[in-house]
């Protein structure tokens, strides 16, 4: 009789496998890899950039007005302490102050931004989204420059830091005599309130990349531009498919394939470059092993009363 159902045994549905089956493998392979990524931007006059904290530590500012007019050699500003050790900060030739992003006193991290500072002349800037931010940052090596309809290729020089600046500026020190106590610090600005009536102070920006091309290369404001970014190069690396990868930035976990019911085995590996096709295997693997795709699935939430991780 038609639309009867059997009380045997269930059927499995045409065409789907058991979940859980290994649909797809791949093995590791070696190969010279370069990570490069492609940025738009434009030219630009007098651009702001951002330079960081050195090293982790107490950040000390210099008790003098910083330079207002471009530097003909580097200017020291600041100091960053760590075990009784300064590093300085300095703004590069050619550009000017344009505004303190931290407290006298404050503790700072490695790479956080601390200081602005804004070239003088002509630069190339280009916003770097989210996706891109940690693909590049730290580690841009060289920078190649097409105009559109104009010059090039040409090599770019990059300034400070692609990590955003906040807004607003800690005001300039009334003293500029003796070392102000911890407590005599000059308050912070409040992000709300932009540059809370201070001068020279950066403007809120997003991420993004800043670089200075040849005096030689003929720029025009607002010139549309073309970026080919290279944040490093590996030989005989040894790599597998992004898809086959969970994880980003040094840390990542792979399904080892073993048996013949090709059961999986989730092991944790080392990464290193990637060019958006494959990644980089520093650690983890033999370079044998049977990898399945698509990768082991993260948790995106932990157990109650953990931390999210993922």
């Amino acid at each position: 009789m038609a639309g009867c159902t059997s009380g045997g045994d269930e059927t499995s549905t045409p065409g789907l496998a058991d979940r859980g089956t290994v649909l797809t493998t791949v093995q590791p392979t070696r190969q010279d890899l370069t990570n490069q990524v492609s940025l738009t931007g434009k030219v630009t006059i007098n651009p702001v950039f951002g330079i960081v904290a050195p090293a982790d530590g107490e950040l000390r500012w210099v008790v003098r007005v910083p330079s207002k007019t471009p530097v003909s050699s580097p200017e020291w500003v600041a100091s960053v302490w760590h075990d009784d050790f300064p590093r300085r900060v300095e703004i590069p030739k050619g550009a000017t102050f344009a505004g303190r992003l931290m407290e006298d006193h404050a503790e700072v991290t490695k790479g956080m931004p601390v200081v602005s500072a804004q070239h003088a002349g002509y630069g190339i800037v280009a916003e770097i989204g989210s996706d891109q931010a940690y693909r590049i940052s730290g580690a841009v090596k060289t920078v190649q420059a097409q105009i559109k309809n104009g010059p090039g290729p040409f090599r770019c020089k990059t300034l400070g830091t692609i990590a955003a600046l906040p807004a607003g500026t800690v005001p300039e020190p009334a003293a500029t005599t003796a070392s102000p106590a911890p407590d005599a610090s000059a308050p912070a600005a409040d992000p709300a309130a932009g540059d809370s009536g201070s001068t020279g102070g950066s403007e809120p920006t997003g991420m993004r990349l800043v670089c200075v091309p040849p005096a030689s290369v003929k720029l025009i404001n607002g010139a549309d531009v073309t970026l080919e970014v290279i944040t490093g190069r590996a030989t005989n690396a040894l790599v597998l498919p992004v898809e086959a990868v969970a994880g980003a930035q040094g840390r990542g976990k792979v399904d080892v394939v073993t048996g013949e019911e090709h059961t999986r085995k989730t092991v944790d590996v080392v990464l290193g470059l990637s060019d958006g096709k494959v990644v980089q295997i520093t650690k983890g693997l033999r370079g044998d092993e049977t990898i399945a795709i698509p990768g082991p699935n993260l948790p995106t939430v932990a157990p109650t009363g953990g931390n999210p991780v993922g």
